[in-house]
């Protein structure tokens, strides 16, 4: 085989699934392929998170002498603080008009939490081009967040093909200067994209008390 290619396929292997027991564990961070009799499946294996998700069904019925694999999400850094997503609230609308971002990291070392401003290289109220925030050892970015300005927040298709190979939760803040800002919020996995429906009620908590807070005092 071409060196190439084999360098390819061990950093992301194929697997058929035995019928008669488990697959053997990732030993290592990264991402695999699952064949099955039911499908093919990505499977995602990272300090904060490990994922199966079908990506592709057989469209003949054809007998696969594997056996099955069901989808799975196991969150291995637990909830993200509210008080972070305030924070970045308050970001947001200090930076309003213009867009800016930041990421929330977490230490699988310390099992902490922390907002990591990126670097603004420019930012208008619709485009923002920065760089990645500098990590301590042992952080790894779990959710990254960025605003819109005035305007509502949804993933735009700029969003989709920045997004097409990242492993994170992605989250957009906008109407950032309004008394309840809108937020997007949504799972990327490889080219999976999938949105939660209904973000956390206590983020729009935390929210509302941020962006009150300066206020008041």
């Amino acid at each position: 085989m071409n060196a190439a290619d084999s360098v390819l396929q061990r950093s992301f292997p194929t697997v058929m699934v035995p019928r008669l027991e488990p697959a053997a564990p990732m030993e290592m961070f990264g991402e695999r392929l699952l064949i099955a009799k039911n499908g093919v499946f990505l499977e995602v294996n990272q300090p904060w998170l490990s994922l199966v998700r079908r990506i592709a069904a057989y469209s003949v019925a054809t007998a696969i002498p594997y056996g099955d694999v069901t989808e799975s999400t196991h969150l291995i850094c637990e909830r993200v603080p509210d008080a972070l997503i305030g924070e970045f609230a308050r970001m947001a609308r200090a930076a309003s008009p213009n867009e800016t971002g930041a990421w929330i990291v977490w230490n699988a070392a310390t099992t902490q939490f922390r907002l990591a401003p990126v670097t603004i290289l420019s930012h208008t109220p619709s485009a923002l081009r920065y760089e990645p925030p500098a990590l301590e050892a042992g952080e790894v970015r779990v959710v990254d967040c960025h605003s819109h300005g005035l305007h509502p927040a949804y993933f735009s298709s700029t969003d989709d093909a920045d997004d097409q190979h990242e492993i994170k939760f992605a989250l957009v803040i906008g109407n950032c200067t309004s008394h309840t800002p809108s937020m997007a919020l949504r799972l990327c996995a490889k080219g999976i994209f999938e949105p939660v429906e209904r973000v956390p009620s206590s983020w729009y908590e935390a929210v509302g008390m941020a962006l009150v807070a300066p206020e008041a005092a």
